[in-house]
């Protein structure tokens, strides 16, 4: 009996989505600008990145002013926490393969001429 293949999420392959999922994953929500600095990205990076997400059902976006300054605050969706848990899942499924690929198999490295 094989196991399934694991199921990772398109949406979040790229390394900044990546990032910024599991960083709203610690928080309920988090201004932009935290975000950004946290993660050390350029404001339009962090916008083109959020708007993919947000159109991916990722993270929820909501917009408002603190005085006269507008905000953005950035959460995780619930659908975005169940999708980044399945992602990170898959991603332990395939290390858990190799390594139990490389236990297996003791062989010579490839490459490698025989006797070396």
């Amino acid at each position: 009996m094989s196991t399934p293949e694991p199921q990772l999420q398109e949406a979040v392959q790229h390394p900044t989505k990546l990032a910024v999922a599991a960083f709203l994953s610690g928080c309920a929500e988090a201004e932009f600008q935290a975000v950004r600095d946290r993660l050390h990205l350029t404001d339009s990076t962090l916008s083109r990145t959020v708007s993919a997400l947000e159109d991916a059902g990722f993270v929820d976006v909501r917009r408002g002013h603190v005085g006269k300054r507008s905000r953005v605050w950035i959460a995780l969706s619930r659908e975005g926490r169940r999708r980044l848990a399945a992602h990170l899942a898959a991603l332990q499924q395939i290390a858990q393969q190799a390594a139990d690929l490389g236990a297996e198999d003791r062989g010579p490295v490839l490459g490698s001429a025989p006797g070396n």
